[in-house]
């Protein structure tokens, strides 16, 4: 019997300690940024890993991308995509003072983002991957150059 409690609690700890990974909140930040298009690569049935300068893509630059995020385990992003902007969730969240890490998947598992940012040299990476299940997954990796704003 003492067996299977003792079983039961190392596995909660695993548990537990395998979740804890994914959240680390340390900094209450609200943050600003203007982001610039630099890059983007995608890999689906026509491209696969092709890269795409600023100049050649319709997409444009991001003039306001917020963080805000609160210890211990809040953290909100807007202006990047309408998916992160309402997706209440998200799975990985990360945020010190050197960079803020954070991903969210879809219901069904078959759609994620993700991102990060490096706080001091304003790097930012935005990969998109579609059919997660599928065998032809497609991705889309977007790179900015931001700059903080002050909160208006």
């Amino acid at each position: 019997m003492f067996k299977y409690y003792l079983g039961i609690l190392i596995s909660l700890l695993f548990f537990n300690q395998s979740l804890a990974k994914n959240i680390n909140i340390q900094e209450n930040i609200n943050l600003t940024f203007r982001c610039d298009l630099e890059k983007k690569i995608i890999k689906n049935s026509k491209y696969n890993y092709q890269v795409f300068l600023a100049k050649d893509l319709d997409k444009k630059n991001l003039n306001k991308f917020e963080i805000k995020s609160q210890q211990p385990e809040t953290l909100n992003i807007n202006g990047l995509s309408s998916f992160l902007s309402q997706s209440i969730k998200l799975s990985v969240k990360v945020v010190n003072k050197d960079i803020i890490l954070f991903k969210a998947i879809d219901d069904n598992s078959s759609y994620s983002e993700s991102g990060i940012i490096d706080r001091k040299t304003g790097e930012l990476v935005h990969e998109i991957t579609k059919n997660i299940k599928s065998e032809n997954s497609e991705k889309d990796i977007t790179f900015y150059s931001c700059s903080k704003r002050e909160n208006v």
